[in-house]
Parts: structure tokens; C-alpha cells; sequence
């Protein structure tokens, strides 16, 4: 049950806080009300949340029974016994045994609209062959009338037990002569066109491919319908723009899927002004399920400039930085690597941002204090990236930085050299990763990399181990963005029904205390939240995921099948299930 604001249950149990303890529930989750007349001197609360498991991610007290919450902030974290002391002044008190309580669960790295889309259009998820994705296409483009676009995302060929190739053109043309298809792979970084679309492009052998981009061809020369990074745009472009209703409605499709799974914020990694305008009305209309933090894409930098930061009083919405992509993915083979992929004859591509674009916006985000959030998946994106925010602080004298405090960010960092992990830290840049990446990944990436470089492959320990916050995120939609999958993947690193194979280092798994900072207090960090929310501390806002087992504790295989039953943010129920 989604819920806009906080709101009792018919059913009160009037009682006294030991009889709460005793576990006699009549409902699943019960509560009681309890006024000052009840227990005596008391401080005033709105929501206690007692007779629980607690997490805090605070270092100096890692664990409580109970919590309190006034006015959407923390007010008391301790013990069952102390926790009477704030069940009074219309107090919502629920005893949740049985239940673990985190502070609020952080994506670091998310798509709030493309999270929406993907409830409206055609999802090639989870889809285990070819043949059946073809089928799924072909049963969907049905529903398309002629000369309207055949869209839909999430195909993805190394989860395919038949045939483990991209998509091609010749797989949709016999059912798609009247109407033109564009289809991206689960990594948005690539995507099937088909010939009625390469011919509304114009595009052909004779075109060529664009900076930061590619079509891929046959052995003829031919674009054979794959295409990669820029190479989209041309497409992109002639796809009729969607309304303004119709993008709203996925921003709060995408946050009402978030809250259901846990979420308490989500940051977005390229939300575009137009967004950014309509989540301001979402916001002014009181119908935000969770807080959201958001960067700029660097092709909107100059307006970023002239707007500067936008956040909201209630930190429900925050716009302060710029994301930046330079290279695709190691699955397209788009990554931007320093040596040649091992199954192929090329070391993918960068220029998605050329250097020469890029210098002056890392130049003017030093002076105004914008923070930078760049898609690097390669080692030698990660290292050109790492060289050029170098460059560009050297070449700024410090006194017109507007603070040191920069907490620039790579995103992905998939692949980094031991050498260049170390940068990591004497630069503090902060790696924001995608555990299911790495459990993604690893299936295709040994014959991608070689064994030398899985070494430092999805290095999720090694970063750690150096004293780096890792920034836990899902990328959703190009992953299924469920936070347990997420936490599964970082202390795991196996396939999903516990399998793993060679060359996927499990000492690179984190603890899950580690996994736990990944998306809590890190996240927060990297936002520049710390003091207000990411731990669960008197004075931090009230942000809370409640899964129904205790996810530190249970056995591995088991943390895949908690679920989330409770999400509160700023001390206001917006999930229940």
C-alpha cells in the first residue's frame, strides 16, 4: 500500500508499553496511541518504532531496539525500556518484532524517469533466449500501428541460453516493414534499430560514424542495426517528444516503484531541466514518495551555471551537480579500455564528452562549487578522467575554487588499475558502483578482459581496503534497481541462484556492514548529506527501510527473498505492505 502522508490504521490498541512488548499482536504490525495521561511525564513524539532490531549505520552505536521520531526528525534512538519515555502526545507507536529496521536505503546511481517508463513500455528483462526475445518484439510491435515508433528496453544477450550475440536488424525487419524500431539493451549505452529507422537517418554505408559513437557493420560495410553511445542520437531525434503529462507520469510511476522496494532517495544521475521543472511541481504538489537528488547532463551545464543549485526546505529535492559520460559499456564492447578487448581486435571508444568540451565545465563547477558525476567504465576512461579533473584543479589557483570540498564522483569505475585506485584517494574522488554489475558482468567479462585485468575488475574490497566510500547504486532501469539484489551482490559476488565462475574473485565481496554503509551513510556522503540523513542519529532526518528479516544475519541465500515492508521517510509512511 502506497501512502501519501501518515495515516492510523482503523484498528488502535490502546495499551500500556509493556503489554505492546509482549507480542500479542492483533495486527500484523501493531499499534498503539498513547497520550501524556497514559505514561506520565513524557516527551511528545510523533512515530516510535520499538521492539525491533535496529541498524543505525552510526559507528558509535551500531545497534537499538527503538527509535523516535517529531517532526520529521529523529528525536531518541536507545532501548525498548527508554523508548516509553516518547510514547505519549498522539504518538504512532509500532511494535515491529519480527521486522529489521535500516536507516533509510540510498540509490546512488538511478533514472527516476526511465524507472517510470519501464511500467509503460515493452521490457525485454529477465528474458533467457533470443528466440523469445524476437517473440516478445515481434507480439508487441503488433500492438504499434504502421509509421509509429516500436519502442521498449532491457535485452540483454549474456543472459541467453541459445545464442549470446547483439541483436541485429535482420531479427525484426519481416515484422516491422511499416513502422520503425528503436530498442535499447538493458545498458542504455547501445540499442536495435531496424531498416525502416536506419533509412528515416539516412543513414548507410557511406555514413560516417559519429565522435563517441558507432554503427555497427557486417563484413560488407552494411550497419547491420546495432548501434552504440552517439550513434543513438540520430535516432533519438527523430522519435516524436513525449508530453509533459506523459513524463510526469513515469517520474511518479518511477517513485512509487522506488518506495515499494525500500528506497528513501534516489540520486539521478543526468535528470534534464525539463524533468527537473516537472519535479518541482510533483514536489509542490505534496506528491513525492521519496527524496531525490539529482545532476544536471553536462549538455545542460551552462544553464546549471546560470540556475545554480535548487534544493527544497524539506530536503525532499536537491539539484546540484552535472553528469558527464565519456565511454559505453563493457558488454557492448564500448568501454574505453587501454589495451584491446581479448575477444575483440579494438579498446572501445571515448568522446562521448570530448576533452576539449569538458575542460571549461570542469573549470567553471570548481568556481561556483558544482560537483561532477562522470560515466566512466574502462581503466582507460577512469584513468583519462582521473587526469583531466587533475588538470583541470591545477589549472584553477584554489582561492577561485568555491570550496575544497569537492566530492567530484566517477560512476561505474568498473575497471581500475591498482595504481590508479590509489589516485582514487589523494585526489578524493568518490566511486559510485553498481554491485549487480559486477554479478552482471562477470558472465561475459572474463572472454571481454583476460584474466590479468579481472583482478581489478568491479575492485568493490580493494577500494575499501584504501579507505574509499563506495556510493552503492542499481542504475536502474538498466539493472531491476531492488536494493536486496544490490546488498546480495556486494557481500555475495555470485549469480543469483549462488553460482559463480572463474575469474570472479570473491575476495573483491565486502562485508555486509560495508555493503550496509554502501547505501546508507556512503551515499549520503556523497551527496554532501551526511549531517542530515544516512544514519540513524538524533537530529538526522527520519528515514527508514524496514525489511520483514534481519538481512546482516540470515544466511546468504536468504537475503533475496526479504522483503520490504515498511518505508518511512522524513517520519511519514509512504509504503506499507
Amino acid at each position: 500500500m502506497l501512502l501519501g502522508s501518515k495515516k492510523t490504521l482503523a484498528l488502535f490498541l490502546v495499551v500500556n508499553f509493556l503489554s505492546a512488548c509482549s507480542n500479542d499482536d492483533v495486527d500484523d504490525l501493531s499499534r498503539s496511541s498513547a497520550s501524556t495521561a497514559d505514561l506520565g511525564d513524557c516527551t511528545p513524539s510523533d512515530l516510535v518504532l520499538f521492539n525491533t532490531n535496529i541498524y543505525t549505520s552510526d559507528d558509535l552505536r551500531w545497534k537499538a531496539e527503538a527509535v523516535a521520531v517529531k517532526d520529521g526528525r529523529i528525536t531518541f534512538v536507545g532501548s525498548n525500556s527508554d523508548a516509553q519515555d516518547y510514547m505519549c502526545g498522539g504518538a504512532e507507536n509500532l511494535d515491529l518484532s519480527g521486522r529489521t529496521v535500516f536507516s533509510g536505503f540510498t540509490d546512488s546511481h538511478q533514472h527516476l524517469e526511465g524507472v517510470g517508463r519501464r511500467t509503460k513500455t515493452l521490457s525485454l528483462f529477465g528474458i533467457s533466449s533470443l528466440s523469445e526475445t524476437v517473440e516478445k518484439i515481434r507480439d508487441w510491435s503488433s500492438t504499434i500501428p504502421a509509421g509509429d515508433w516500436v519502442q521498449g528496453r532491457g535485452w540483454i544477450e549474456r543472459e541467453w541460453i541459445d545464442e549470446k550475440r547483439f541483436l541485429n536488424k535482420y531479427d525484426v525487419d519481416s515484422f516491422t516493414t511499416d513502422k520503425p524500431l528503436f530498442m535499447p539493451r538493458a545498458d542504455g549505452v547501445s540499442a536495435l534499430v531496424n531498416s525502416y529507422a536506419l533509412e528515416l537517418a539516412n543513414v548507410t554505408r557511406e555514413t560516417p560514424d559519429p565522435e563517441g559513437g558507432r554503427f555497427e557493420r557486417d563484413i560488407d560495410g552494411n550497419p547491420t542495426g546495432y548501434v552504440l553511445a552517439n550513434a543513438m542520437n540520430v535516432f533519438r531525434e527523430l522519435i516524436p517528444p513525449e508530453t509533459d503529462e506523459y513524463l510526469k507520469d513515469n517520474l511518479l510511476r518511477g517513485m512509487r516503484a522506488n518506495s515499494a522496494l525500500g528506497w528513501t532517495q534516489t540520486q539521478d544521475a543526468g535528470m534534464s531541466y525539463r524533468l527537473v521543472d516537472l519535479m518541482k511541481d510533483i514536489h509542490a504538489n505534496g506528491e513525492m514518495l521519496h527524496r531525490v537528488y539529482a545532476a544536471i547532463p553536462v549538455k545542460e551545464a551552462g544553464t546549471m551555471f546560470e540556475r545554480g543549485r535548487e534544493t527544497t526546505v524539506d530536503h525532499m529535492f536537491d539539484v546540484r551537480g552535472i553528469k558527464v559520460f565519456i565511454d559505453g559499456t563493457l558488454g557492448s564492447r564500448g568501454a574505453a579500455l587501454l589495451e584491446n578487448y581479448s575477444d575483440s581486435d579494438q579498446n572501445g571508444f571515448m568522446n562521448r564528452t570530448t576533452k576539449e568540451e569538458l575542460m571549461p565545465v570542469l573549470a567553471d563547477a570548481l568556481r561556483l562549487g558544482v560537483q561532477v558525476e562522470t560515466h566512466a567504465i574502462g581503466d582507460r576512461a577512469v584513468r583519462s578522467m582521473l587526469d583531466w579533473y587533475s588538470e583541470a584543479r591545477s589549472a584553477l589557483p584554489k582561492a577561485q575554487w568555491a570550496s575544497t570540498d569537492l566530492r567530484w564522483r566517477l560512476e561505474h569505475a568498473q575497471i581500475i588499475p591498482p595504481s590508479d585506485q590509489q589516485r582514487f584517494v589523494e585526489m578524493g574522488v568518490i566511486p559510485s558502483m553498481q554491485p549487480s554489475h559486477g554479478i552482471g558482468d562477470l558472465n561475459f567479462a572474463p572472454d571481454r578482459l583476460g584474466p590479468d585485468r579481472l583482478g581489478y575488475a568491479y575492485p568493490w574490497q580493494q577500494l575499501v581496503d584504501r579507505g574509499l566510500m563506495i556510493l552503492g547504486g542499481t542504475d536502474a532501469p538498466v539493472e531491476a534497481g531492488e536494493p536486496l539484489i544490490e546488498f546480495y551482490a556486494a557481500v555475495a559476488r555470485k549469480r543469483l541462484d549462488g553460482s559463480s565462475g572463474p575469474g570472479w574473485h570473491p575476495e573483491l565481496a565486502v562485508s555486509r556492514e560495508t555493503a550496509l554503509r554502501m547505501f546508507t551513510i556512503w551515499p549520503a556522503n556523497g551527496a554532501f548529506q551526511e549531517e542530515l540523513r544516512g544514519s540513524i542519529e538524533i537530529g538526522k532526518l527520519a528515514d527508514f527501510t524496514v525489511f520483514d528479516r534481519d538481512i546482516m544475519t540470515v544466511p546468504e541465500a536468504d537475503i533475496l527473498s526479504a522483503k520490504n515492508v515498511m518505508t518511512i521517510v522524513g517520519g511519514e509512511i509512504v509504503y506499507r505492505m
